[in-house]
């Protein structure tokens, strides 16, 4: 009964907090400045054909019967026609999404391995010469500013020696090759993909070690891992068995919501790779007032990262009942 009423709590706060970001989102881009039929309009084109689009926008109407139907279209699934692309937003989400989610979850998740390895290994090791430079690498990377590192990888690798591509996610050649088979363009994206792919490794993973090395210094602490000693057991098994699994929490936590907000892409990644993913088409949206599509893609992000902060409080409340409250 007590998980049960947490659960529903948790349930009408999202719900709560969704509905006012439905209704800022909606009031933020329309009293933004700038104005998306401008940016539409044909310069042949008439005022009155100007004004029949503007009418078949639905912007002429006052901003509190768009907002009625702003709501009725959500309700039913329906995020509206981009601005500019012509298209029902909900499609360009759709061929966009799979390729952010592609980049984002295989470096997020390589980067948690890893960092949640090392940390471990380190932690076990506290003051010697392994601990103190690979804590020092993890600083680094953790505070390397994303676009000086991204466009760094592009000169040395892709310029300089000229391993991998400039920028992009396939190459035209291999996918208009009706002889090209799908191993050849699943090699295609990966060879476009690492650079992308290291760079959010290397600002990623540096936290993951952090916190997990904090983690397991915290645990080795605990009385259970004296008593785990005091029965006997290999240091091994100590460390991976007892202490591991529960130091490993914060950095569940932190890695499910890395994976919630790389929903959006990471813009700047994105922009700078030149990666057709949601993150560059959102920066594209805001930039040339496209509502539809940058509504639908903040609230995409929005729902993800609710999700996400739902699940991972389901599981602490499941692992430590108390903070069920």
């Amino acid at each position: 009964m007590e998980i049960r009423r947490y659960i529903l709590g948790r349930l009408f706060q999202i719900t709560l907090i969704f509905f006012v970001i439905l209704t800022v989102l909606f009031l933020l881009f329309r009293l933004a400045p700038g104005d998306p039929v401008s940016r539409m309009v044909d310069p042949n084109m008439t005022p009155e054909d100007a004004q029949r689009l503007i009418e078949q926008l639905g912007l002429d109407l006052p901003m509190w019967q768009q907002y009625l139907i702003y709501l009725k279209n959500f309700l039913k699934g329906r995020f509206g026609i981009s601005f500019h692309y012509g298209q029902p937003v909900s499609e360009i989400i759709l061929n966009r999404l799979p390729n952010t989610i592609l980049l984002f979850t295989s470096s997020i998740v390589l980067a948690a391995f890893v960092g949640v390895f090392l940390g471990k290994i380190v932690s076990w090791k506290k003051g010697e010469r392994i601990d103190t430079w690979v804590t020092i690498g993890a600083l680094v990377c953790h505070t390397l500013f994303l676009p000086w590192l991204a466009l760094i990888i592009i000169w040395v690798f892709a310029y300089w020696i000229g391993w991998f591509p400039l920028t992009g996610m396939i190459s035209a050649e291999i996918w208009t090759d009706p002889s090209a088979g799908l191993l050849r363009k699943g090699l295609d994206i990966a060879h476009h993909m690492a650079l992308p792919l290291t760079t959010l490794f290397l600002i990623h993973f540096g936290s993951y070690l952090l916190v997990m090395r904090s983690s397991m210094l915290d645990t080795l602490r605990e009385d259970y891992i004296l008593t785990a000693r005091a029965k006997g057991l290999d240091e091994a098994t100590i460390r991976n068995r007892h202490a591991a699994p529960n130091a490993a929490l914060p950095v569940i936590t932190s890695v499910g919501l890395s994976l919630a907000f790389s929903i959006n892409g990471g813009a700047l990644t994105e922009t700078v790779f030149t990666w057709p993913g949601l993150g560059r088409e959102l920066v594209f949206a805001v930039s040339n007032n496209d509502y539809p599509l940058a509504q639908a893609s903040f609230l995409l992000i929005a729902a993800v990262v609710l999700t996400a902060n739902l699940v991972v409080d389901l599981i602490y409340a499941y692992l430590d009942p108390r903070i069920r409250y």
